[in-house]
């Protein structure tokens, strides 16, 4: 449905810079990261992000308490210059029409400041919650049909996103098409993130060799779809906590890397990226936290169970996948993604109103 040359990337507002916030890299920030009960501190929190000078302010949907719609709509009206970005929402979520139509009401609501964080997650999910599971083929034309809608093209479509025999938005402000931004690890979705997306989100606890890796692919795939190079803005995710004492730490940083290891499949692909030895998750899926699991440990496990399985961690998998320590260290470590190819950072684990010593 789509040649990739498609692109919205240079309609992206650019960064701000802030409360002295040094140029290079950019950096971009989560709003409140894992479970939570309470949505509502992240208003402040985006007014931090702001104040700070953070270029892009972004939101893990969860259902229940982290309805990216909703929150996009509150955040727009308390900042002025920062985006605001899904990461992530998924296609098959909402229907077609429902998630234009959202995109669009919350670009004109904050004067075309969003990004939309596009993800697979695991079939499992999709199983168990009675949804179609995404393909290669569903996620590239899910992206064009999303893109014709937000222009306010009619839409008939039959094929690997769904059937859909007359879709059409016939109310739309003047407002860009929010650029689209695909979630991605192995070389497949690195491919269809270079050839269909305006940007890719890399995933936490990916190394700067790592990152470079990810990056080389995603350019080769931009340039063999004809598309100018750069075209594709690459947000690489970096979980930081900066000075924290060692048990603090651990439960910032250690305690997030357990939520993805201990996933089956998932686990693997991380630690087969980063070229370590799949063997070490055997030792963190024995601890009695995780035995017999099943689905997210963080939504069924507390904070204080996952930074004990966090002492099954070989040491490497945290200090070099991750910022910590010094707000000299932790810019050190954003340097290092910077050369990696990264565009902008996106700060994990610590929310905006924690980041202030970073810019002492």
């Amino acid at each position: 449905m789509t040649d990739g040359k498609s692109t919205n990337a240079e309609k992206v507002p650019p960064p701000v810079g802030k409360a002295g916030q040094p140029a290079s890299p950019a950096l971009g920030a989560y709003t409140l990261p894992g479970r939570v009960p309470d949505p509502r501190p992240a208003i402040g929190q985006a007014m931090e992000a702001e104040r700070l000078g953070l270029s892009t302010l972004w939101l893990s949907e969860r259902w229940g308490t982290k309805d990216f719609g909703v929150l996009a709509g509150a955040i727009g009206q308390v900042t002025d210059s920062i985006r605001i970005a899904s990461g992530i929402t998924h296609f098959q979520s909402r229907h077609p029409a429902m998630l234009a139509s959202m995109a669009m009401t919350a670009q004109a609501m904050s004067n075309g400041r969003i990004v939309i964080g596009i993800g697979r997650s695991v079939d499992a999910m999709w199983k168990a919650v009675g949804l179609p599971t995404s393909t290669n083929a569903s996620i590239i034309d899910s992206a064009e049909l999303f893109r014709r809608l937000c222009r306010g093209e009619k839409v008939k479509y039959d094929g690997p996103a769904g059937n859909y025999p007359s879709l059409r938005l016939t109310d739309l402000p003047d407002q860009p098409v929010p650029p689209l931004v695909f979630a991605a690890i192995g070389p497949k979705g690195l491919g269809i993130a270079g050839r269909h997306f305006d940007g890719v989100l890399l995933h936490p606890f990916l190394t700067p060799e790592a990152v470079a890796r990810s990056v080389t692919a995603v350019r080769e795939a931009e340039k063999e779809a004809g598309r100018k190079a750069g075209s594709v803005r690459i947000y690489a995710t970096v979980v930081v906590a900066s000075g924290l004492d060692p048990a603090e730490e651990m439960a910032v940083v250690g305690a997030r890397a357990v939520t993805y290891y201990q996933i089956p499949k998932f686990g693997e692909q991380l630690a087969k990226v980063n070229g370590w030895s799949i063997e070490d998750l055997d030792a963190l899926r024995a601890h009695p936290h995780l035995v017999g699991l099943r689905g997210a440990a963080d939504s069924v496990r507390t904070r204080e169970q996952l930074t004990d399985v966090a002492s099954s961690l070989p040491v490497e998998w945290i200090r070099s996948a991750a910022a910590v320590g010094s707000a000299a260290d932790c810019w050190k470590t954003f340097e290092s993604y910077r050369d990696a190819g990264a565009d902008e950072l996106v700060l994990h684990g610590s929310t905006p109103d924690q980041l202030g010593p970073l810019f002492g």
